[in-house]
């Protein structure tokens, strides 16, 4: 097989898988309206992505608010320009925080947590044939696992980042508070007084966007998912790494539009 071949071989196969996840997705879509009725099967869903994931998100929002702060006092102590940046730290800090790192780091987490698990749970039951079962008994398998799924971290996803852009503003000021004697009032003073509610609604996009992104390629790689116990471990891994890359890319992507 030449070079080309391979090549157009494999730009083939992408489109094909692109097609097919974008089939899914619609589907999933068209039962939207019917989540109320199946307002069990999400509220299970929501619990699994938000509560259950709350304490992981926490700790790493803590954690990121403190890198942000070090990092970002570290670049104006090198330029000599702390005196100067010190009414504006609290501002720059949640800018970062609010459009980048809390977005981008709680899909990343969530995508290791609740995508992959996803994935193996439906892989699971494909390989032992119980979606083949749930179809005999009419039962549609992107209504039943596939849209309480992507709905729930849709709905979960914003409400994550709200909770972990908060504790890692709290990481920051514990930060640069310990290293650079920075008093509450005039790190709070400066995120109320430059906060614009574009960095909300940022975040909260994002947020939604990489939250369904990961539900789906869950569901679809899981369903996809051959090979018995081997293949589900390999399809766990797969949906995080597709799951990962198309956050990083779409990251990028919103960041020329947003």
């Amino acid at each position: 097989m030449g070079f080309f071949q391979f090549l157009g071989q494999k730009v083939i196969n992408f489109f094909r898988e692109f097609g097919k996840i974008f089939t899914l997705l619609y589907r999933i879509i068209s039962y939207f309206p019917q989540a109320f009725r199946n307002k069990r099967l999400v509220f299970e869903q929501m619990a699994i992505i938000g509560a259950d994931s709350l304490p992981l998100v926490l700790l790493i929002g803590s954690f990121t608010g403190a890198i942000a702060a070090l990092q970002a006092t570290s670049l104006f102590d090198k330029f000599n320009m702390m005196e100067i940046a010190r009414p504006f730290l609290g501002a720059s800090i949640s800018t970062v925080v609010f459009q980048e790192l809390t977005p981008v780091l709680t899909a990343l987490v969530i995508a290791g947590r609740i995508g992959a698990s996803m994935t193996a749970q439906i892989g699971s039951m494909q390989v032992t044939e119980q979606i083949d079962a749930l179809e005999i008994m009419a039962i549609d398998k992107n209504r039943y696992l596939g849209m309480p799924r992507v709905l729930a971290a849709l709905l979960m996803m914003p409400i994550l980042a709200i909770f972990s852009s908060i504790i890692a503003l709290l990481g920051a000021f514990i930060m640069v508070a310990l290293k650079f004697n920075i008093n509450a009032s005039l790190y709070f003073e400066s995120i109320k007084n430059f906060f614009v509610i574009k960095e909300l609604i940022v975040c909260l996009t994002k947020s939604a966007l990489f939250g369904g992104i990961t539900a789906l390629i869950g569901v679809y790689v899981g369903f996809s998912t051959t090979g018995g116990a081997e293949g589900v471990g390999y399809s766990a891994v797969k949906s995080f790494t597709i799951s990962a890359a198309s956050i990083l890319i779409l990251d990028a992507l919103l960041g020329t539009i947003l």
